[in-house]
């Protein structure tokens, strides 16, 4: 299994979000995403990830508080065949709403999915 010397550069998903990798150094990443998709609580915001590495495994996170409430991100994958490939969770604090915030129960708070990150630069 080959290992991947660097995890710099950046990356895009299958919706076109993007994942900048600034920094891998001692096991640890620091970058930026800023997603692709309209309806996300992440639209029009770049944030700043921090994560960790090891071998083909990787976990990155952000987190964002905004005009839709508090939430955070968290993506955990594998690196296979020249592909990041990652499960993701979001938690969301609250939900939007005319009259202001409404917070969320539990069951309504978190979603999880998975996404394919491709290498567009070193």
């Amino acid at each position: 299994m080959t290992i991947r010397e660097t995890w710099t550069g950046e990356w895009r998903n299958q919706y076109g979000s993007a994942l900048r990798i600034a920094d891998d150094s001692g096991g640890r990443l620091t970058g930026t995403f800023r997603t692709a998709l309209s309806d996300s609580g992440f639209a029009g915001f770049e944030a700043e990830i921090i994560g960790i590495h090891t071998g083909n495994c990787v976990h990155f996170a952000f987190a964002r508080t905004g005009p839709a409430g508090d939430k955070i991100a968290s993506f955990t994958g594998l690196l296979r065949d020249g592909r990041m490939e990652t499960l993701w969770h979001v938690v969301s604090d609250a939900a939007a709403e005319p009259d202001g915030l409404r917070p969320l129960p539990w069951a309504h708070a978190a979603m999880t999915s998975a996404d394919t990150f491709d290498r567009v630069t070193t």
